[in-house]
């Protein structure tokens, strides 16, 4: 593969177009020539949690800001965040910041000037195919999903056998499709690294778990149970009593299922609670704040991401997720689908089937990969 290079002359009728114009080319890896670098404009913050009018909005690329005449790379890279200068001993530091986060007295990067985005050089005809896969009808079919079921299976146990992190976000479509064997398995073979959800995904593991129907639909037999409408009240009720899902499991309550494995092999998992929670369960966290500070330091380190069935949870990860993350969104609606890819990363991959037949053909794939797994010892 060879590269070129382009030099573009760019002129706008004013300096906002220009800005909507640079903040693009910046955003593709565009670079001002050498001569033409100036240090990025910085202003400080006059108000706790709010930055200044023309703050630099941040991207999940890697960036890096010049400031003092030297290139800084950007640290806690994200989406939608505002990047912080600060400098201590001498030292300059540049971290991406949610806007609740900045601080008065913090410099914050505003306008375009001194600022560069750090862009992979991949194949055009890579990159064109996979968009194409993505907006494609094809994704669907049976054959493409085994075949990027098997892309997947590899990747994973790429991952877990260098001893990398994966994170799995999942939404209780999992559980209603019998994809909850299938995820508890991959947490107990080594798989998960970390698990992020909402309190619903939790209420109808266990639900399964404890009486064997999610939703009050026997899972076995795939009808409605007589009073199964109340099961999912009286499993957060018992683990009220408990006072947690991990004392669930420590008092023998808890038997099986995916927060029984996330316990029993020490995987961390966030609940992110919502309005329309019932309960909750004690372990869901309703302090919005907190629940994204949590899932921002669960997916620290990530390798990759795996995304179940969860529009609202997938698409909070994503924003929360650097490029250079291999991402899998699972989702029976090509529009959540597309929408995360989207976001633009290439190394984003979309899947449009059903969950629960996507982890099955999964874990079937994995099994016959070769090499047992078993725990390194220190």
């Amino acid at each position: 593969q060879s590269t070129s290079l382009a030099e573009v002359k760019v002129s706008a009728p004013s300096h906002e177009v220009m800005e909507e114009i640079m903040s693009q080319l910046i955003d593709i890896g565009a670079l001002v020539p050498t001569e033409d670098v100036e240090d990025a404009k910085l202003e400080s913050v006059e108000q706790d949690g709010v930055a200044p009018d023309d703050f630099y909005v941040s991207t999940i690329y890697p960036t890096e800001v010049r400031v003092k005449g030297q290139w800084i790379r950007v640290q806690n890279q994200r989406m939608d965040g505002a990047i912080a200068i600060t400098e201590t001993d001498g030292k300059i530091q540049a971290k991406c910041k949610v806007l609740r986060d900045v601080k008065i007295g913090e410099k914050v990067v505003v306008d375009v000037i001194g600022i560069r985005s750090i862009r992979k050089t991949e194949s055009r005809e890579k990159r064109n195919k996979e968009e194409f896969s993505f907006m494609s009808a094809g994704v669907s079919s049976e054959r493409r999903v085994e075949l990027i079921v098997e892309q997947v299976a590899w990747e994973l146990r790429q991952v877990r056998d260098r001893g990398g992190k994966i994170v799995v976000t999942a939404g209780p479509v999992v559980i209603h499709t019998g994809g909850s064997e299938h995820l508890a398995h991959l947490i107990r073979q080594g798989y998960v690294q970390a698990l992020l959800g909402g309190n619903a995904i939790a209420v109808h593991d266990i639900e399964q778990s404890l009486m064997g129907t999610s939703l009050g639909v026997d899972m076995k037999q795939g009808v409605a149970v007589h009073g199964g409408h109340r099961h999912h009240l009286k499993t957060i009720n018992t683990i009220r009593r408990c006072g947690s899902i991990a004392k669930a499991v420590e008092t023998g309550i808890l038997k099986k299922g995916v927060m029984y494995e996330c316990v029993k092999n020490n995987v961390p998992f966030c609940l992110a609670g919502s309005i329309r929670d019932d309960g909750p369960l004690p372990d869901t966290q309703m302090d919005l704040i907190k629940a994204q500070e949590e899932y921002t330091e669960l997916l620290k380190g990530a390798d990759m991401v795996l995304m179940l069935s969860t529009m609202l949870h997938s698409i909070g990860v994503g924003n929360m997720t650097p490029a250079g993350v291999k991402m899998v969104c699972v989702d029976i609606n090509p529009a959540v689908v597309t929408k995360l890819s989207d976001r633009g990363s290439v190394e984003s991959v979309g899947v449009v089937t059903d969950v629960g037949l996507f982890l099955s053909l999964l874990v079937a794939q994995l099994e016959q990969l070769t090499s047992p797994y078993s725990v390194a010892k220190a």
